[in-house]
């Protein structure tokens, strides 16, 4: 199962947030490894293509005046590596940057089952009758049992 991640646009946008929103998959690119820059485009990630160039660039640059011929090639596919592993997260954070928010995170096999439980989320459930109201007891709380506890816990009696 993948991770989808649920970007909603923002409430000036004037329209229905769950008709307009972006899933954006958790995971390896494979186009975004192999044709980086061309990638970046398509997802209309303007600002980190330029980065992306100018990094792949002074790269080739810095290892050509070093005398690393060899390394030259090799260099750009640390970009390709990143762009494939992080693809996802730069497409979250230039829509941060647009003022989108996140709605949460789905996890399903493919793009429609994530659509059909983010819209199944949003709509009231009619079968489960409403929360019935807890009723709170002002009764003594349990002891707490004394002795020691495993892990990270609480030793009554002891600071």
């Amino acid at each position: 199962m993948a991770i989808h991640v649920v970007m909603e646009p923002p409430v000036s946008a004037g329209k229905n947030a769950s008709e307009t929103a972006v899933f954006v998959r958790d995971g390896f690119y494979v186009f975004g490894f192999v044709v980086p820059l061309l990638w970046l485009l398509w997802q209309r990630l303007w600002l980190e293509a330029a980065v992306t160039l100018a990094v792949t660039m002074a790269l080739a640059i810095a290892s050509e005046a070093a005398g690393l011929t060899f390394a030259a090639p090799l260099l750009p596919l640390l970009i390709s590596l990143y762009v494939g592993l992080e693809g996802g997260a730069l497409r979250i954070a230039a829509l941060r940057r647009a003022g989108w928010h996140q709605w949460g995170v789905i996890e399903a096999d493919n793009i429609e089952d994530a659509e059909t439980r983010y819209l199944l989320a949003g709509e009231p459930d009619e079968e489960q009758p409403a929360a019935a109201a807890v009723a709170i007891s002002h009764a003594a709380p349990r002891p707490q049992p004394s002795g020691g506890a495993l892990g990270l816990l609480h030793y009554p009696g002891r600071n």
